[in-house]
């Protein structure tokens, strides 16, 4: 899998290829020290993963997020970053990161994130977590039905796995489908509920009390 690491720290970018390196599925194709240069490297190398900082000179990781998904939504970001602020978190959420780690996350565990998120899982950092399903808790006002009226029941089944982190392939092996017919379900459910990711999805299902 192709991988960019976007970072303002030369010794947080060296490390981070350094450590990723040591993997033999993972080629690290190139390093941005902002947003507007992992953007254009975007553009030149097609990752699979963009691993994005969020505070930074130039363009920050937010932003660079937004864009790069709406130009490039084939391509993941996974932000990497030392702030769990409640801002940053949902701003970062809203732009289409798939997922959000913090850097004291052991080594071994954001390799595996990394191949999880390629591969189509979400994932957030427990603390992070915590915030996210805080906030929906305390702002969800939305009935169940707001979203049952739009999907099928089918997919609401695909949508509760979907929130809780699944890949299409754990989706298709719980329901006994295939993954074809899993990914045809979540490109419906992504366009009734007009998200363009799992992860905006995700909130939304909470939002709604499907867990």
């Amino acid at each position: 899998m192709k991988i960019i690491i976007c970072d303002d720290q030369a010794i947080v970018r060296d490390g981070l290829e350094m450590l990723l390196k040591l993997e033999p599925d993972i080629d690290v194709v190139g390093t941005a020290e902002d947003g507007a240069e992992a953007i254009e490297m975007t553009a030149k190398e097609s990752p699979d993963l963009v691993l994005m900082d969020l505070k930074m000179p130039v363009m920050n990781g937010v932003e660079a997020t937004r864009q790069i998904r709406a130009k490039y939504p084939e391509v993941k970001v996974l932000v990497l970053t030392t702030y769990d602020d409640d801002e940053w978190v949902f701003d970062a959420i809203n732009a289409g990161a798939a997922g959000y780690l913090l850097k004291d996350t052991p080594r071994d565990e954001v390799v595996k994130v990394i191949r999880g998120t390629v591969a189509g899982k979400v994932f957030l950092d427990p603390s992070v977590a915590g915030k996210v399903l805080e906030q929906v808790s305390n702002h969800s006002t939305q009935p169940p039905t707001l979203i049952t009226d739009k999907l099928t029941e089918r997919e609401i089944e695909v949508l509760r796995l979907l929130a809780k982190g699944l890949n299409n392939k754990d989706i298709s092996e719980r329901l006994f489908l295939s993954e074809g017919t899993v990914r045809n379900h979540v490109s419906t459910i992504l366009s009734k509920l007009g998200v363009s990711d799992r992860t905006q999805a995700a909130v939304i299902a909470l939002q709604h009390g499907l867990k």
